[in-house]
């Protein structure tokens, strides 16, 4: 058994629709995978429609499974709105909205224009809440259990230099999620969210490790395990969180990192770049110290 193998049997998402926002690539087009995998219905968003088109075919041929295309600048709300139709229209139902779609880059925030640091907010913050009320309300209306899931990161609550927009916008879908797991509960909507670490993906990673920073700059360094995650494992979580087998956790958010956010945190983790010889030499000074 390995952390690459998946998790779940078969049929475990089996009847479920769930709606993906930006399916069409990384670690969105992972998730979708094994949900189709796992006997889901899943219709994938993104402003880009063949690219969502290509992933779609690829996807229901390796899988077997039905995923439905469908292009929506979750920015604008009527979009959302037109999205959720088409859907319904397509499977009957919805059970499950996976809010992944996101913007990022990195940059000195005095560089940043109004402009550049609206995009982020428009497409994290504004495009989960436009996903969210609209579901939200549908569910309610219909009066539908469901389950929201999240993609938020470990910064949306420590905070990051260099990506201020995004650790803004994260941080305000945490309070959503969180604030609504406790309000919507009542009509059998979960709300919960998943904080992934290092998770390298083609596009995201180009844009925010440029050139030769990602060589520079290894992720993998700041990770107690030694390595970053796999994108099995962040389909096996986000699986869990939106099938009945969590059907007890509710405003919760998932850490899977390896370690990395609480390295960054301790005071004196830095300490670990002490090699064994120097150890002994200070406890040494220390008992010295004691000793007189």
């Amino acid at each position: 058994m390995s952390y690459t193998d998946k998790m779940l049997r078969d049929d475990a998402l089996k009847g479920k629709v769930i709606v993906v926002t930006g399916g069409g690539s990384g670690l969105g087009k992972a998730m979708t995978k094994y949900f189709l995998e796992l006997g889901a219905q899943v219709a994938i968003t993104s402003r880009d429609l063949e690219k969502l088109k290509t992933t779609a075919n690829e996807l229901e041929t390796e899988t077997g499974g039905k995923c439905l295309p469908l292009q929506c600048d979750v920015r604008h709300y009527e979009e959302v709105e037109n999205m959720l139709q088409e859907v319904l229209k397509a499977f009957g139902k919805v059970d499950v909205l996976l809010n992944n779609a996101a913007g990022n880059f990195i940059s000195p925030t005095e560089r940043l224009s109004a402009n550049a640091f609206d995009t982020v907010i428009d497409i994290v913050l504004k495009g989960t809440k436009n996903c969210t009320l609209a579901f939200g309300k549908h569910w309610i209306d219909t009066k539908q259990s469901a389950t929201i899931l999240n993609i938020v990161t470990t910064y949306a609550w420590t905070g990051s230099a260099y990506v201020v927009p995004s650790a803004t916008a994260k941080a305000g879908v945490l309070a959503m999620t969180r604030s609504l797991a406790v309000e919507w509960a009542k009509y059998g909507i979960r709300s919960n969210a998943i904080a992934p670490g290092p998770f390298p993906t083609k596009g995201a990673w180009d844009r925010l490790l440029p050139g030769d920073l990602a060589e520079k700059f290894d992720m993998a360094k700041k990770v107690p395990l030694k390595r970053v995650g796999d994108h099995q494992e962040l389909a096996n979580l986000a699986a869990y969180l939106v099938s009945d087998f969590s059907a007890y956790i509710n405003g919760d958010v998932i850490t899977i990192d390896g370690g990395e956010w609480l390295k960054g945190a301790g005071q004196f983790n830095l300490l670990e770049a002490i090699p064994e010889e120097l150890w002994d030499q200070l406890e040494m000074m220390i008992k010295a110290k004691k000793n007189k």
